[in-house]
């Protein structure tokens, strides 16, 4: 493959919950200019968009994305952009053709640019016939239109690897916790807006029954996770690297709401399960990341303890 134009890094789907923290931590690593953020819509204010420079992208536009990686000198793509879980079920053509569609586009514009690919996968690609304590290979049978659409991710990646010589990467994220963007229409979102709704309302009505267990990961964890293994060497990387489990943390939805219950006095929670149960009950409980660790060394930092800490804080603070 030939060189790539340059150095710089490129976010697709910027404005999203990983987004925000993502283009924050790449432009703290890299310089805010050397990190080009993008999405489909502006948002006045988001830091995205404000911190450094930020262009307009419709990621099912091939030529677009050449066009931006070329013009500013991209190396490495981060391909965030992505209709979530929820939203996905409530409009499944859409989300097949931005999931899948959108990463061909990326994936076209890397082969073209010889560009290094970041693409995530999701615990959705497990279904439930999948182990409770999911290991890294296991039938993969989702239930949910996301859920396929990562699968499908997941095989596009490798197959990119395979036949151009794409350096394709990419991690099955669990439910993310993070107090700086808004939850994005995923079915952990609940464990999002809870900590909102303690801090808001002093009160919060759960879509999800109190015994739901899912693997959970605070931003932060997901963040170093996800340069981690950008940053790890392409060698040591195996068979897996479109789509590694990783360590996280495990807990009932009653578990959570116990432990901020603990800090902000007078919260309560009521538990009334809503459509996204049936995903929910569709995933495992946890995660087997023992090969993610062997093969670039990532271990989480957070406890569910810490994680309610620093939730309230950030959440405080702002």
């Amino acid at each position: 493959m030939s060189d790539p134009p340059g150095d710089n890094v490129l976010v697709t789907g910027a404005l999203g919950q990983i987004g925000t923290d993502l283009v924050e931590a790449l432009r703290e690593k890299h310089g805010n200019s050397s990190v080009i953020a993008s999405d489909i819509r502006h948002a006045n204010g988001h830091p995205s968009a404000e911190d450094g420079p930020f262009r307009l992208l419709d990621v099912l536009d091939t030529d677009a994305i050449t066009e931006i990686c070329i013009e500013e000198q991209v190396g490495t793509i981060y391909h965030l952009a992505a209709l979530l879980s929820a939203t996905g079920e409530r409009d499944p053509e859409m989300c097949r053709k931005v999931n899948i569609g959108g990463t061909v586009s990326v994936l076209e514009a890397a082969k073209e640019c010889s560009l290094k690919v970041y693409s995530p996968s999701s615990i959705a690609v497990f279904g439930p016939d999948a182990p409770k304590h999911a290991p890294q290979v296991t039938d993969l049978n989702p239930t949910t239109v996301y859920g396929e659409t990562k699968v499908t991710g997941e095989a596009l990646a490798l197959e990119y690897r395979e036949k151009y010589g794409v350096d394709t990467r990419g991690i099955r994220y669990p439910g993310l916790v993070s107090y700086k963007a808004p939850a994005g229409g995923g079915t952990t979102d609940y464990a999002v807006e809870i900590f909102h709704s303690a801090i808001g309302e002093g009160h919060y009505e759960c879509f999800v029954r109190d015994d739901t267990r899912l693997p959970m990961l605070y931003m932060d964890d997901a963040i170093r996770a996800t340069l981690s293994l950008m940053e790890a060497p392409s060698e040591s990387l195996g068979q897996h690297r479109a789509g590694y489990n990783i360590s996280c943390l495990s807990f009932t939805a009653k578990e959570l709401a116990d432990a901020i219950s603990s800090k902000v006095e007078g919260f309560t929670c009521d538990f009334v399960p809503d459509v996204r149960q049936e995903y929910a009950d569709s995933w495992p409980d946890s995660i087997d990341g023992s090969i993610a660790g062997r093969e670039w060394g990532w271990a989480p930092e957070f406890d569910l303890n810490r994680m309610v800490e620093e939730m309230l804080q950030g959440l405080s603070d702002t």
